[in-house]
């Protein structure tokens, strides 16, 4: 881990809304109660402001893309709002714009079909939704689609799967970005068991 650290969660229309909470939850307490070196977790959207999500819930947004601050990882959730971003030309050269940049992105459930529609998962391996699994391969036949991992860790893109995965997932970021013991001790805080399955 470096002097400091950049965390972004991007959050949009009818994002999910256990997709954008959950690892920021994890990465949170991470920030505020684990982390040896400064953590900082923002939001980011196309406007400041506020979004309506997926179940109804409305959540903030700190920066938009133009004002935020640099990244070193960026959060890309999933939800219904996907749909219209994976379609989104600017939204697509935006990702690959901080992928090029060097920013870790990690995708939450559908997430990861934006990240394909980017053409960042091109002959990678990576998961989505199981729902999902067929989308991601019609989006490009070149990914390995793992359907029945919980989250899939490709170098400088992490994808995990439906909902729930995004917080194993967000685990895994503070082990890999801290420790072992860091993600044991933010696990211990949250009381958060692994799943069985």
């Amino acid at each position: 881990m470096g002097p400091s650290l950049t965390v972004g969660v991007f959050v949009f229309e009818d994002a999910e809304e256990l997709d954008v909470v959950g690892p920021w939850e994890v990465l949170g307490f991470w920030a505020a109660h684990v982390a040896t070196a400064p953590v900082r977790l923002v939001t980011v959207g196309r406007e400041e402001g506020w979004v309506r999500c997926a179940k109804g819930l409305r959540l903030g947004v700190d920066h938009d893309l133009a004002a935020a601050p640099a990244l070193d990882v960026l959060i890309h959730p999933g939800g219904d709002g996907t749909r219209v971003l994976k379609k989104d030309t600017a939204h697509l050269d935006w990702l690959t714009q901080l992928h090029d940049q060097g920013v870790l992105l990690a995708s939450v459930c559908t997430g990861s079909l934006v990240l394909a529609a980017a053409g960042l998962l091109k002959g990678r391996s990576a998961t989505t939704h199981r729902d999902f699994a067929g989308k991601l391969a019609a989006i490009d036949d070149t990914i390995d689609v793992r359907a029945t991992d919980r989250y899939v860790d490709d170098g400088d893109i992490v994808t995990s799967a439906g909902v729930s995965a995004g917080i194993d997932m967000a685990f895994h970021l503070v082990e890999r970005l801290d420790s072992a013991e860091a993600a044991a001790e933010v696990r211990q805080g949250t009381q958060y068991d692994c799943p069985v399955s």
